[in-house]
Parts: C-alpha cells; sequence; structure tokens
C-alpha cells in the first residue's frame, strides 16, 4: 500500500491528475502494426518533358551607362558641421551649436552631449577619444573608473579639475563603448578643434591613440607616439603642443605601463613649468 502511495505521490508532483485507461496501452506496437498495415505508394510518374521551343532573337540592349563616382552622402553634414562649428563665438555658443547638431548618428543612441568639464581658462587641454557609460549618463567627461584614476594623475603633477580643461574629440557616446567610426570622427571634428581654439589651451595633452592620430594626424600607434611632443595646428594657423600619452582606461588594464604616463606628466609639468616663467 505505501508502493502505491509513493507512486500515486510521484505522478501528483509530475503533474498526472487524470487517468486515460485503465489498462497500460503499447503504444509501440500501434505504430508498427500500422506501418505494417499501410501498403506502400506506387512510384510517381514522371510527366512527358515538354516540347522544346525554337529561341526568339532577343531584342538589342542598349549599352549600360559609363560608372561615375557617386558623392558620399555624409558630405553635407560635414559641410554643415563647419558651418556652424566656425560660426560659434564662444564655447557657450558652441556647445548650443553641438546640441542642436543632428548631423551624427551617435547622438540619437546616446543620453546625453559630453561636452567637457574644468576650467576652460586653463592653460592646459586634455583630449579623450569619447564618453563611456558613466560620462554618458551624466554628461560629463571622465567621471567612471578611468576618470578617478585621471584625477589622481593630475594630483601627482598639482593640478586638479580646477585647472585644467577637459574634453573628447566625440561628444556623444558609442553604443556598446565600440570604436567611433572615422565617418563619426570627421563629422566631429569641426566642433572639437573650434573648442581648443576657443580654449586656446597652450598645450594639450591626447589621451590615448585615437585622440593623438585625431590632433596630430599620426599614422603611428599610441605605444610609439607617447612621450614625444608633437604639434596641432588651429584652423588660424595657431601651433600648440601636444603630449600623446596612455589612457587611463588602458591603464587599470594595463598597471605595469603607468610608468610610461607617469614619465609623460612629468614632461608635461616641465613644460607648464617653463610656459609659466
Amino acid at each position: 500500500m505505501s508502493d502505491l502511495r509513493e507512486l500515486l505521490h510521484f505522478y501528483a508532483e509530475a503533474g498526472v491528475d487524470t487517468p486515460l485507461e485503465d489498462v497500460p496501452v503499447n503504444r509501440f506496437s500501434q505504430v508498427e502494426a500500422k506501418r505494417v498495415a499501410t501498403p506502400p505508394a506506387a512510384p510517381a510518374q514522371r510527366a512527358p518533358a515538354p516540347q522544346q521551343q525554337p529561341e526568339r532573337p532577343q531584342p538589342s540592349q542598349p549599352a549600360p551607362a559609363p560608372l561615375t563616382k557617386a558623392s558620399v552622402p555624409d558630405d553635407a553634414k560635414i559641410a554643415m558641421a563647419r558651418q556652424l562649428a566656425s560660426g560659434a563665438a564662444t564655447l557657450d555658443e558652441l556647445r548650443e551649436q553641438l546640441g542642436a547638431f543632428d548631423g551624427c548618428n551617435l547622438k540619437f543612441t546616446a543620453k546625453n552631449l559630453v561636452f567637457a568639464d574644468g576650467n576652460p581658462n586653463a592653460s592646459i587641454m586634455f583630449v579623450g577619444e569619447a564618453p563611456g557609460r558613466e560620462e554618458d549618463l551624466e554628461g560629463v567627461p571622465f567621471i567612471g573608473r578611468s576618470g578617478q584614476l585621471l584625477d589622481r594623475m593630475f594630483t601627482a603633477i598639482g593640478l586638479d579639475r580646477t585647472s585644467v580643461y577637459i574634453a573628447n574629440t566625440i561628444p556623444w557616446r558609442p553604443p556598446g563603448n565600440r570604436t567611433p567610426t572615422p565617418l563619426e570622427t570627421e563629422i566631429c571634428r569641426p566642433f572639437f578643434e573650434r573648442q581648443i581654439e576657443l580654449a586656446n589651451p597652450k598645450l594639450l595633452v591626447a589621451l590615448g591613440g585615437p585622440a593623438a592620430k585625431a590632433l596630430t594626424n599620426a599614422t603611428e600607434g599610441i605605444l610609439r607616439l607617447r612621450g614625444n611632443w608633437k604639434t596641432h595646428v588651429t584652423a588660424s594657423g595657431i601651433e600648440i603642443p601636444v603630449m600623446p600619452t596612455l589612457h587611463p582606461a588602458y591603464l587599470l588594464r594595463n598597471a605595469a605601463q603607468k610608468r610610461f604616463a607617469w614619465r609623460d606628466f612629468v614632461s608635461v609639468k616641465m613644460r607648464l613649468r617653463a610656459l609659466a616663467e
């Protein structure tokens, strides 16, 4: 009796609540009997092949027109960005123009415009590539883990966010923190170049390879570029020294490389000191 009770309990837990037959049925034998009773189907008769019709001569087609180079549709967006950026007389106007600009697709996937932080009258400007998740949520550059490391690097050479100006080459976060495309960088280029021109810093620090290449048009990787002073030329012809260095996010993943970033920041500190004398 206990075995039957346990079996009924098992059926209840399995969801069985209604018996279908008083006697168990072998379903496999039913399938086999049905297969034996069914006669094999007769082979299908092939339809007679259609008689071939004689080929009719096709009318002559006009020769295709020669291929021409199509214009890139985003050229108009780049031209519009240049016009809006050049028309901004102040950083506040530039921010308004950038906020109203719909020519970059990154704007529609980002939560906030990340324009700048710090002191726009500072002698030194730090430029990164693009905002991350925390920056996108707050609308402020370099406030996540990499930004916290950058703040400590500032402190190491006697700086803080009141004595530096911080921006990015791309003001909107790319989806999933992917790398911005060359086209997206070119569309945003007139704005960050005008931002540099209006801030008019004495020194630029490029944080990471993409920022260094955007500012100096260099082709080398950041490990070759870092530690070597380069030059950024504004639209009005002003030359600004640029120090390419490693991005704080890279340093978080490669702590052994911090010694190279420290050398770069010491070089920046010495250059600032020389400019102040």
